[in-house]
């Protein structure tokens, strides 16, 4: 896959605005960024936290924006209704959907939910079930954490060294697009964990 086979990019970060008002900052900017750059965004569907303030500054900007949503959610979160809303009967469809229409994926920071989508991205990158370029907004260094307990599992034996070669990290959102660019053509034996 080459950077111009890149059309749409999923995002999966928190329902919350979290605490510093720079993680909603950079939604708003990334979201912005997409639509500038002509790339669809893909994302849970609702008007709140990390994941509204993105798809909002999105369509602001002129940008396509598609919404998955499970049905048991349109009464617990503020909807979007502006943007095109796929309503689906489960979380599992939901995360599929999300999978099948999206070229890339971008994690901001994100809470139990956050990681839940991701853990499974990344296992089934690990099992060779796709390809597709998964990217890390490390803002603050928050994804670190989980970085440690990736390397610890490494360290135990329980998953290989390689491993670190399925996803990137970066920590600003100009240099996302790179990152995405950057996996969707790299060589599988460049470990490229961090980039610029």
């Amino acid at each position: 896959m080459t950077h111009q086979n890149i059309k749409t990019i999923c995002l999966y970060c928190g329902s919350s605005n979290g605490k510093d008002p720079a993680y909603v900052q950079a939604a708003q900017e990334f979201g912005a960024l997409l639509a500038q750059t002509g790339l669809k965004l893909v994302y849970g569907g609702g008007d709140v936290g990390l994941m509204g303030a993105a798809a909002r500054a999105a369509y602001d900007a002129g940008g396509k924006v598609k919404g998955i949503m499970p049905r048991f959610l349109r009464t617990r979160e503020r909807l979007f209704d502006e943007v095109e809303t796929v309503v689906v009967d489960s979380m599992h469809e939901r995360k599929m959907l999300m999978f099948e229409d999206s070229d890339a994926f971008v994690v901001f920071p994100g809470g139990v939910g956050t990681l839940e989508e991701v853990i499974e991205l990344l296992s089934w990158r690990r099992l060779d079930l796709h390809k597709k370029p998964i990217i890390f907004f490390n803002q603050n260094c928050y994804w670190n954490p989980f970085f440690d307990m990736i390397s610890y599992t490494i360290g135990q034996g329980f998953t290989p060294e390689a491993f670190k070669r399925t996803y990137m990290s970066v920590d600003k959102v100009s240099d996302i697009l790179k990152a995405v660019s950057h996996m969707s053509t790299q060589d599988e034996d460049i470990d490229t964990r961090k980039v610029m």
